[in-house]
């Protein structure tokens, strides 16, 4: 996600100055507190990934309708989330300037922590939407909230995301609209040529939609009907599935295959979801499927994540045992 329109970030900055900004300042002891955001961002990561059944996705029992990545993959590129998660943060929290300055610093940023992902992972594409979206929220949360809000009274997931869809107004516009073909085009930018698909992009700068009126929803729903974590989040997928427009869908497998994934998502819903057997039989039916036909929700699991850390946010922990 920190491609060709990024590295044009890197002319007004460079990597290493803001190494050096990170570096040179300590946390206050009240700032300290603000450090929960990146932990909640880690955790998160680390538990979609974990959580089985996700059709089509890596879980901890295999690599859906991937052949080139496990959870061995991922646990390699979560540990560089970790640290741009909480680098971010901190830049977040010290910046001093407006939101474009601050903006331009997090995308330079992401530009290098691109590199160190793929480097670990040896090329493979885990989770770059992931390393956009919490790196978004890492640095322009604590942006917002260190110029005002208490963090012991608890952060507000809406007003979150808030921030985050005023900070990057324009983003698709400016990103997208008018691609020229002089340079080959990343994934995203096809499809956006193709079907108009803002992908990642799209969702960060409406303030997570999808997570505040579907992933959220989806899991305290599933908290409320006393379900354990992994079912809980796997509940909130297949809510996030029914509406996300996953660019990984399309791209792996053409436009046709989001309202198919969309719609078995819907019927996982109406069978009873992780609730009933039924649901259960069809959420396992969907794995195999989407194994054979290569579908693969990433986007909706980048989302999970999302909605995950935000939870989070707003309650400090999950209601149940994190078994």
């Amino acid at each position: 996600m920190y491609d060709h329109q990024a590295k044009k970030l890197n002319e007004q900055g460079t990597f290493k100055e803001i190494v050096v900004e990170i570096s040179a300042r300590q946390l206050s002891a009240k700032s300290e507190t603000l450090r929960q955001m990146s932990m909640f961002l880690t955790q998160a990561v680390f538990m979609e990934v974990c959580v089985h059944p996700k059709p089509g996705l890596v879980t901890r029992h295999g690599g859906g309708a991937h052949t080139d990545m496990s959870i061995l993959t991922f646990a390699a590129g979560s540990a560089v989330l970790a640290k741009a998660f909480s680098d971010l943060q901190i830049l977040g929290m010290k910046h001093n300037g407006n939101y474009q300055e601050l903006f331009g610093k997090v995308r330079r940023y992401g530009v290098s922590a691109e590199q160190e992902l793929l480097r670990v992972t040896k090329g493979v594409n885990t989770q770059r939407g992931i390393l956009f979206a919490g790196g978004l929220l890492a640095g322009f949360g604590m942006c917002g909230w260190s110029a005002g809000a208490a963090m012991n009274k608890g952060l507000d997931s809406k007003a979150l995301c808030s921030i985050v869809a005023e900070m990057t107004q324009g983003l698709t516009e400016n990103e997208l609209a008018g691609l020229q073909a002089d340079r080959p085009l990343t994934a995203g930018e096809r499809l956006y040529q193709a079907y108009g698909i803002t992908g990642i992009r799209g969702e960060v700068e409406a303030g997570f939609p999808s997570v505040r009126q579907n992933g959220l929803p989806g899991l305290k729903e599933a908290f409320a009907k006393g379900a354990g974590l992994n079912d809980a989040l796997v509940h909130a997928l297949v809510h996030l599935m029914t509406v996300v427009q996953d660019s990984n869908v399309i791209w792996r497998g053409g436009y046709a295959k989001l309202p198919f994934v969309q719609q078995r998502a819907r019927d996982i819903l109406a069978q009873g979801s992780i609730f009933t057997d039924s649901g259960r039989r069809l959420l396992a039916e969907s794995e195999e499927l989407f194994r054979n036909e290569r579908i693969s929700p990433g986007g909706s699991a980048d989302l999970l994540s999302v909605t995950a850390a935000l939870y989070l946010v707003e309650n400090k922990e999950f209601p149940v045992a994190i078994i």
